[in-house]
């Protein structure tokens, strides 16, 4: 007669709790984080489908979303009432010089805070700061007479130099250039580089990053900027995108239903540039925005 067998002593999960709650949340995180999406992309959705629509689909009610005849006849629209190889070079040139300006000025500017000793330059970061807080509306009627002053009304430097640089880019690049080793530049400086050699070949490569990021903000905020170029500029010819799209849109004489087609036909024209230099500068800008956060 055999035996009688010991119980199996009961299985115990080894799935921790926490775990097995993190997996059922991932679904909803999807889910909210798609609505999410959605709703915010649900204008630039609007906008770039309403550009091929006809003035029918237009002006339907209820509203169409996709439209069943694609066109090209607001393009057409808009080129044949609006100069927009003009205002599109306008915005371009602005936008670049800014944008090449506030690279320059700002990272110099930042290298000599974060990496130069001199009298003062703990005042200076201070007055920069504070700076960062003053409203950028407050300075547009000193600007508006200083360039009146200087003779620089309907000139694409009075559109430029106002933004050639500025303290949220000085404050930027100094608390990148902050991360280099100050060993690294000594021993540059041992070997008899001079300050200009170290800073264009050894600062300026290593902080990319925060170069893009820079790039990417001014950009942005020069192509988007609206309230200056409509001040600063009288005669139509200095017109930027945004500022002959807001022009055409008070128009009375435009149709409305053609009108509205070819406002949003403009806006996806005054998007895209934006877009382009976002995916070409993306993988730089993520990794200075995640160099940042470490700081």
């Amino acid at each position: 007669m055999s035996a009688p067998t010991a119980p199996s002593a009961p299985t115990v999960s080894t799935a921790r709790p926490g775990r097995r709650d993190s997996r059922a949340r991932k679904p909803l995180l999807y889910v909210i984080s798609s609505a999410g999406l959605l709703i915010m992309a649900s204008p630039f959705l609007w906008m770039a489908l309403s550009a091929f629509k006809t003035k029918k689909e237009l002006t339907a009610s209820p509203p169409v979303w996709i439209p069943s005849d694609w066109t090209l006849a607001s393009f057409r629209d808009l080129l044949d009432q609006l100069d927009m190889p003009r205002y599109f070079l306008n915005s371009v040139i602005v936008a670049i010089l800014v944008t090449v300006c506030n690279l320059l000025f700002c990272s110099m500017l930042g290298y000599a805070l974060a990496k130069l000793i001199f009298s003062g330059r703990s005042k200076i970061f201070g007055v920069v700061l504070a700076s960062l807080m003053v409203p950028g509306n407050l300075m547009i009627l000193p600007l508006y007479v200083l360039m009146t002053k200087m003779n620089l009304i309907d000139t694409y430097a009075g559109l430029v130099l106002p933004f050639a640089a500025g303290a949220f880019g000085v404050f930027l690049m100094r608390q990148f250039m902050q991360s280099i080793p100050d060993e690294l530049l000594e021993a540059a400086r041992m070997d008899g580089a001079g300050e200009w050699y170290i800073f264009w070949r050894i600062v300026l490569p290593l902080v990319k990053p925060a170069l893009a990021t820079l790039t990417i903000f001014t950009f942005l905020g020069s192509w988007n900027n609206f309230i200056w170029p409509l001040i600063a500029t009288n005669d139509p010819d200095k017109y930027t995108l945004p500022v002959a799209l807001a022009t055409f849109a008070n128009d009375p004489n435009r149709t409305v239903g053609g009108g509205n087609g070819m406002l949003m036909a403009g806006s996806l024209l005054v998007v895209l540039p934006v877009l382009v230099v976002f995916i070409v500068l993306q993988r730089h800008f993520t990794q200075g925005i995640a160099t940042a956060g470490m700081k």
